[in-house]
């Protein structure tokens, strides 16, 4: 066996041992079924700090993110403000639902939303959601996970055989240990995930030549784009550095002039994004904590300040890096699906053991996410489904049972889809973010607005479920005129505005009635009463809006497009001094900062995050 596959198998091997040994550490100390499900809501602080992280950004961030930005520049690494978008819905979120998890003892976000807006409908909507979200999403994971083993395994283990391989151990520990071993877990895969996205940049900027290399590297390849005049913006300048506009008049079949990251196509695509954190699986990591002093340090230190910075440098030195090693003969044939694999076996001569290393943080990175939503779902599914409308008097062990049943058969689901169907595993994939944040005005009315009717939420939940997939790439299953993301508008924008309009006239169509408005009108009074702004920020609320409204619409939405040539002449690298960076990077970087401020305002001086006291919970309940 060649060193490389020796040091591979060797990672890989001591990376099960760990996942392993936790699943039976957790399956020993899962005595009830909350222990099970919800880790005996005793998570502290800096596990559900690393998990939390680990669970937000998945494989696709460490392999499919600068893949993309190597096919469409730097206008699609706007898309790493989702490390500061996505914990901005925990910011909006989890701490009051982490409040009513502890004051009403919920397992399940069907069991909250229920006993909130009343009924059944709610409860049903929220499990499919989940599945809608889980079993495409898992599927693109353990997909992704065969096809890295294949090519570093230079064709020794198939797609399939990796997939599936690589799949038992997750099944295994997650199905032993429920959440509580998913959360240890992910703590050291999160440190992987960071850990493999800086050492791959640092390796794609050694083979290009050091710093001085990649800067002029970068020149060339922008030169070359315009001697050729090939993806070129309707301004003239190289797609790779410049934004193709604020939005575009795209006909079905037809594609936008410059590339699809329109302004509007970024902002709305944070939306998607942001349905990570409004999924019904983080309304469980909610629950699960033992305080709720973990959540700001998360949402402003690990995912916007640390993720945040790793993104906006090592991510584009990948991906801008791939087009300057392939101009230098280094790698060939990249594609988005192989420059990260390729840049792993840059190694194989040199450092095979820093291939297995790597081949671990890859694995870990797809892993991570997969877990959550195998243990969330199953625990879903056991106390929504089967207990409520099954067996309401399931013992722990019973839900215990099923609930490690649920794991298997959620995986098998998405197994058997991403071996059936690589293309619709792809598309629905895609579809599962914008699916989570069609949950968004469900929260809002549970936790900040509760005139939004029980109806009138169903309603648009169904509603904005329908608009997604048919404005999504699956549109073209169902021959809609007007094909996926019409205006450039991601799925997940025309989703929550149909939802929101639905919600809207549904609440002045089908209001609750006086029972359910004096019930959502104490349960806010109690909310307000331990979670709610402190008197002298209340009067900043118009500021906080301004300023996300700022980072949201200025910083990566419609009017992005200023960044194009604000600091220099994006067709002219001369003008790129002293940094040597483009100006669409320089205004990255810049609303990078804003953005981290703008977290650090909302969690921290708001006090949107702000702990919440136990003991106050008590008194006010």
């Amino acid at each position: 066996m060649n060193p490389k596959l020796l040091w591979l198998f060797s990672f890989v091997a001591l990376y099960w041992i760990y996942c392993l040994y936790w699943g039976f550490k957790g399956a020993k100390s899962s005595k009830t079924s909350a222990d099970y499900f919800l880790a005996g809501r005793s998570i502290g602080i800096w596990v559900f700090v690393l998990a939390a992280t680990a669970t937000s950004f998945s494989g696709w961030t460490f392999i499919g993110h600068p893949g993309k930005i190597f096919t469409d520049g730097l206008p699609y690494a706007f898309a790493s403000f989702y490390a500061l978008t996505i914990p901005f819905t925990g910011v909006l979120f989890l701490r009051r639902q982490w409040l009513l998890g502890k004051a009403y003892k919920y397992i399940t976000p069907g069991e909250m939303y229920s006993d909130y807006y009343g009924g059944d409908t709610i409860r049903i909507l929220t499990v499919l959601v989940a599945f809608l979200f889980s079993v495409p999403y898992l599927g693109v994971q353990l997909r992704a996970s065969g096809d890295l083993f294949h090519v570093l395994t230079d064709g020794l283990i198939s797609v399939e055989l990796g997939m599936f391989a690589l799949s038992t151990v997750v099944v295994i520990y997650v199905a032993s240990g429920g959440l509580r071993s998913v959360a240890y877990v992910d703590c050291v895969q999160c440190i992987l995930l960071a850990l493999g996205i800086v050492i791959l940049g640092c390796i794609t900027i050694h083979f290009s030549g050091g710093w001085e290399g990649f800067k002029i590297g970068l020149s060339k390849v922008v030169s070359n784009d315009l001697i050729s005049n090939t993806k070129i913006t309707p301004d003239g300048y190289s797609s790779k550095v410049a934004i193709p506009g604020a939005v575009q008049m795209v006909s079905s079949g037809s594609k936008s002039i410059g590339g699809p990251w329109t302004g509007i196509m970024c902002m709305t695509y944070m939306f998607a994004l942001m349905g990570i954190q409004s999924s019904p699986a983080f309304s469980m990591w909610s629950f699960s904590n033992k305080t709720s002093k973990a959540f700001r340090w998360q949402q402003v230190v690990a995912s916007s300040i640390i993720i945040g910075v790793i993104l906006f440098t090592f991510t584009i030195f990948q991906g801008l890096g791939g087009h300057i090693l392939q101009a230098n003969g280094v790698i060939s044939g990249v594609t988005d699906k192989n420059l990260v694999p390729q840049l792993i076996n840059l190694m194989s001569s040199s450092a095979p053991w820093l291939v297995g290393l790597l081949a671990v943080c890859a694995l870990a990175a797809m892993q991570s996410t997969g877990a959550a939503y195998m243990s969330t779902f199953s625990g879903m599914m056991t106390r929504d489904v089967f207990k409520h409308y099954f067996s309401n008097d399931a013992s722990d062990k019973t839900q215990k049972f099923f609930g490690r049943i649920f794991v298997i058969i959620v995986a098998a689901a998405a197994l058997i889809v991403a071996a059936k169907s690589t293309q619709a595993i792809v598309m629905l994939g895609g579809l599962a973010v914008a699916y989570g944040f069609q949950m968004y005005p469900a929260l809002i009315g549970l936790c900040y607005f509760p005139k939004l009717s029980s109806k009138a939420v169903s309603f648009g939940l169904i509603a904005g479920l329908i608009a997604v997939t048919l404005t999504d790439k699956t549109s073209t299953w169902f021959g809609v005129p007007w094909g996926a993301y019409p205006l450039t508008i991601h799925s997940a924008g025309w989703g929550i505005f149909v939802n929101l309009i639905v919600v809207g006239l549904g609440t002045f169509f089908f209001p609750d009635s006086e029972d359910r408005i004096i019930k959502k009108k104490k349960r806010h009074e109690f909310i307000q009463s331990v979670s709610g702004l402190a008197e002298n920020r209340k009067k900043l609320i118009p500021l906080a809006w301004v300023l996300t409204l700022i980072w949201f619409v200025i910083g990566f939405g419609p009017f992005a497009t200023i960044g194009n040539a604000l600091f220099s002449n994006p067709n002219n690298p001369l003008t790129w001094a002293p940094l040597g960076l483009p100006s669409l990077w320089i205004w990255q970087l810049v609303f990078l900062l804003y953005g981290i401020f703008v977290m650090w305002f909302l969690a921290f001086f708001m006090g949107l995050s702000k702990p919440i006291d136990v003991e106050k919970i008590k008194v006010a309940n």
